[in-house]
């Protein structure tokens, strides 16, 4: 399974994003789309799951409200994550993987860089 994040950039704060993560070919053994960040000098944090089937999503309380996880049901390996009200604190790189529970991931993608600036 390839994973591939883009979507990031350079956005003033307040603004939006939306991430998209594509994955090469379903397989049975990950059970959640999940997207994680890295801020720099920090380690990488959980931010949203989604399960595969579509009808359960998962947040981290910091991104709860501001965040939100999709996936294109016509794509069912294209996984979104709309990012509003961004922070300056928001900044990271942001990784998709498939995951057999919410955080535990076999496949990861490359990241993609998100910047927010103030």
């Amino acid at each position: 399974v390839q994973l591939q994040a883009s979507g990031g950039g350079l956005v003033q704060a307040g603004g939006s994003l939306r991430l998209s993560c594509a994955a090469s070919v379903r397989t049975f053994t990950w059970n959640y789309m999940t997207w994680f960040h890295q801020a720099p000098g920090k380690e990488r944090e959980f931010v949203a799951a989604m399960n595969w089937r579509g009808d359960r999503t998962y947040y981290a309380d910091s991104v709860k409200g501001r965040f939100t996880i999709s996936r294109d049901n016509t794509i069912k390996n294209m996984v979104y994550l709309q990012i509003n009200s961004l922070k300056p604190g928001d900044t990271a790189v942001y990784y998709c993987a498939a995951c057999e529970t919410r955080t535990q991931c076999g496949y990861w993608g490359q990241g993609t860089q998100v910047t927010v600036s103030s």
